[in-house]
């Protein structure tokens, strides 16, 4: 079958187009013949050695795909033949044309949700689902969404108001991704790669205050929004790390101004996560959310697709068919 093998770390040369065998499932898998995988953000940070490669390589890389179960393992129940499913949390090996993964790695996709939409909301729908159930959300809250043109940000920005936002400020840091954020759902958008934001955005407040911040750039612009949030019930939500460097905030800034931050990441952060994909495919499927796509491209073509992400030009989720 043909597949994209990473050689070793490095940049978007190391993944390779080649022809391997087949996998087999093991006692607890399915395998998939693939219809539809997903390039993500962290599979750039795991090809370039930031994050530690979950085994040794060369190996067929990739970790996010759908399609329909062609096989089982002597443990997995029959009925499993010929359904769809996303496979997520399985490890590597989605970009190719059959994958296999542990079947507690599978989540149903609903009937009229494409492969292609399911693997483009997957991630970025769940994390986003995830952190508005942390947020805790009433009804009344106004809340500030970091880079809402796309991502994560782009899916946060549609679900916010059906999951209690009463006002969704947005930044984005093209004005492409600012018209964007504002057709999802944005009431007001600023450019964050303006050093002037923070203030022009605490300016257009009027005097209100933002009760819930959803921190994805990190660095010293995190700071320069502490002076626009809530006093006493104003939460700041830290879930990535944009700008390279992690939300300059201090357990002093947090004190003296009486606001709460809360780290959305770890292992048992991750399980939440995962358990919110099946709603999250739900939802896409009776067209509650917008699937966020750049393109859909060749297998071959995840060479371009990883050059696209590093380079900050992907307007959405590239996704891969075999």
């Amino acid at each position: 079958m043909e597949a994209i093998v990473m050689s070793s770390i490095g940049g978007p040369e190391v993944l390779v187009v080649q022809e391997v065998s087949a996998p087999r499932p093991m006692e607890n898998e399915v395998s998939i013949r693939v219809e539809a995988a997903a390039v993500l953000f962290v599979e750039t940070q795991l090809r370039s050695g930031v994050f530690p490669m979950p085994g040794a390589m060369p190996a067929v890389f990739g970790t996010q795909a759908a399609g329909v179960v062609i096989e089982v393992g002597s443990a997995v129940d029959d009925s499993m033949l010929g359904t769809r499913v996303l496979l997520a949390g399985m490890g590597i090996g989605a970009y190719a044309e059959q994958v296999c993964a542990p079947v507690a790695a599978a989540a149903p996709v609903p009937e009229g949700l494409s492969a292609v939409d399911a693997v483009a909301v997957t991630m970025g729908g769940s994390v986003a689902l995830t952190l508005l159930g942390r947020a805790q959300l009433s009804g009344v809250e106004t809340v500030l969404i970091e880079a809402a043109g796309t991502g994560v940000g782009g899916y946060l920005t549609q679900l916010a108001k059906q999951r209690g936002a009463a006002q969704v400020i947005a930044t984005a840091g093209s004005q492409q991704n600012r018209d964007r954020a504002s057709s999802l759902g944005a009431d007001y958008v600023f450019d964050h790669t303006d050093i002037e934001w923070p203030r022009r955005m605490r300016e257009s407040l009027g005097g209100n205050t933002i009760d819930v911040v959803f921190e994805s750039i990190g660095g010293d612009a995190a700071t320069g929004v502490l002076d626009s949030m809530t006093p006493l019930v104003g939460r700041m939500l830290f879930y990535g790390l944009l700008s390279g460097s992690p939300a300059a905030v201090s357990s002093h800034d947090l004190l003296s101004r009486g606001l709460t931050l809360i780290g959305c990441g770890g292992p048992a952060w991750l399980s939440q996560v995962a358990t919110a994909r099946a709603e999250i495919l739900e939802i896409a499927a009776r067209r509650g959310i917008t699937p966020l796509i750049d393109s859909v491209i060749p297998l071959k073509d995840a060479r371009y697709a990883h050059e696209e992400i590093e380079n900050r030009k992907a307007k959405g989720m590239f996704v891969l068919v075999p």
